[in-house]
């Protein structure tokens, strides 16, 4: 989302790499270009007027005006920055649950914002540390509504309340809560009907509901491929509701970014959590911090490991390195290699989390070509696959016609299997044959090599 951005900061960046000292003559030409690029990221103009002018009062100041390292301390000047308009303060973006269950946790939004789906990842986010939780059809309006959330909650494992015998969500939402408490659940998150536009007469029974049932967080999802509109959206619902928090889906898209920097500073809400693709996996908790280091390039090294303790089972991982230090990899490795990274989401999704790749240029990086090395493993036999060596001219051309790749191709895989193992042998070569490389830390690993 934030790669236009990213790419014209970075560009500034490099432009105050250049000068040996910060003065008000170079900090006025990159503030220009930084407020150019961020209101052709589509933040709102109001914000980026106070950005600018609080980075130039931090970049003026007489300690930064003496400092030799001008780029570093501009881009310090401007990440604090962003992370003031992003949020700042990480707790305001927290659920903070009930101590008395269920917390009670009400959706609201346009149509087609993605809000059932947010529903259910939402759910999946809490019962991955423990919490029960009830997902609540209260939208009787939308066509298979009640059915797509039915369908995520068995996905999720998470009970779905559901009446179809009536339109009454006051009800729905009120009998839902009775039975949460019988049930003993952590939580409850309500999936109100999607509005297409500010519809008077379905806002008041958003504020019906509200009244009914006493939420503890109402979130309002937004669309981030909507810009500016779905931050005036935004302070619409807020208005009316008093929303607690922002949910922002489709952050993996290809829209400007201009919303996630403008919806704190325009509706005074933080923006609690973040969808980043369709799976129910694609969605994480907001970090201002952390979110500033991306837009700038930094990584988010934090986000990186997060998703790899979510996504990789531990003793499937340790059970890999062992057997790869012992035998050496295979193309069965390789192949449970990529379904691990695989899980964590797209090549550039996780080369942009980490520190120094996403500032390196724009990344190219095409899911499509693990795509095409799974298909030629695939289509060697098992014994071929633990075997590489064995790979002569005719079983490799019965591997091009089964995998619609070249010979070329798999002559190409089998030199990238024999250096990687060659690598590997060296690693432990200098770390000592004693040791063992799967229960050592990156600590010991560099500081051997």
């Amino acid at each position: 989302m934030f790669n236009t951005l990213n790419e014209k900061l970075t560009a500034v960046f490099k432009g105050m790499r250049k000068q040996i000292r910060i003065s008000e003559e170079n900090i006025q030409d990159a503030l220009k270009q930084v407020r150019i690029a961020l209101l052709e990221a589509d933040v709102n103009f109001k914000v980026v007027k106070r950005f600018i002018e609080n980075v130039r009062e931090k970049a003026l100041g007489e300690a930064v005006l003496k400092s030799l390292t001008p780029d570093q301390v501009f881009i310090k000047i401007v990440h604090d920055e962003l992370v003031n308009v992003l949020g700042g303060d990480d707790a305001a973006a927290k659920i903070n649950l009930n101590s008395k269950p269920p917390t009670i946790i009400m959706m609201a939004g346009l149509q087609g914002a993605g809000k059932t789906t947010t529903s259910g990842k939402l759910a999946r986010f809490f019962m991955k540390s423990g919490k029960s939780v009830l997902l609540v059809a209260a939208d009787v309006y939308r066509p298979a509504a009640i059915d797509q959330l039915e369908i995520l909650g068995r996905q999720i494992k998470a009970d779905v309340y559901t009446d179809r015998s009536t339109k009454d969500v006051v009800k729905i939402a009120s009998d839902a809560l009775a039975y949460a408490k019988k049930t003993a659940k952590d939580l409850m998150i309500i999936d109100t009907a999607g509005r297409l536009h500010i519809d008077e007469t379905l806002m008041d029974e958003l504020v019906r509901t509200k009244d009914a049932v006493n939420p503890d967080e109402i979130l309002f999802v937004a669309d981030a491929m909507t810009g500016q509109d779905a931050v005036t959206v935004a302070k619409t619902f807020n208005d009316k509701l008093n929303a607690t928090g922002i949910i922002l889906t489709k952050m993996d898209g290809d829209a400007r970014g201009g919303a996630a920097l403008s919806i704190k500073e325009v509706t005074g809400k933080p923006l609690k959590f973040i969808a980043i693709g369709e799976k129910l996996e694609d969605f994480e908790q907001f970090y201002p911090d952390r979110m500033a280091s991306r837009i700038l390039g930094m990584g988010d090294i934090v986000s990186l490991v997060e998703r790899a303790q979510d996504a990789i089972d531990p003793d499937e991982a340790d059970d890999l390195a062992s057997k790869i230090q012992k035998k050496g990899m295979d193309f069965e490795d390789m192949l449970k290699q990529f379904k691990m990274i695989k899980r964590m989401g797209s090549l550039e999704s996780i080369m942009r989390l980490i520190p120094g790749l996403s500032a390196a240029g724009p990344m190219n990086v095409d899911d499509r070509q693990i795509k095409r090395i799974e298909a030629i493993i695939q289509s060697m036999t098992p014994h071929e696959r633990k075997n590489a060596k064995i790979l002569n001219s005719s079983r490799k051309k019965r591997i091009a016609r089964g995998s619609g790749s070249s010979v070329n191709e798999i002559n190409k895989l089998c030199t990238q299997l024999e250096q990687m193992n060659k690598m590997m042998k060296r690693m432990k070569q200098k770390l000592g044959s004693g040791k063992d490389l799967s229960k050592m830390n990156m600590k010991d690993i560099f500081k051997n090599m």
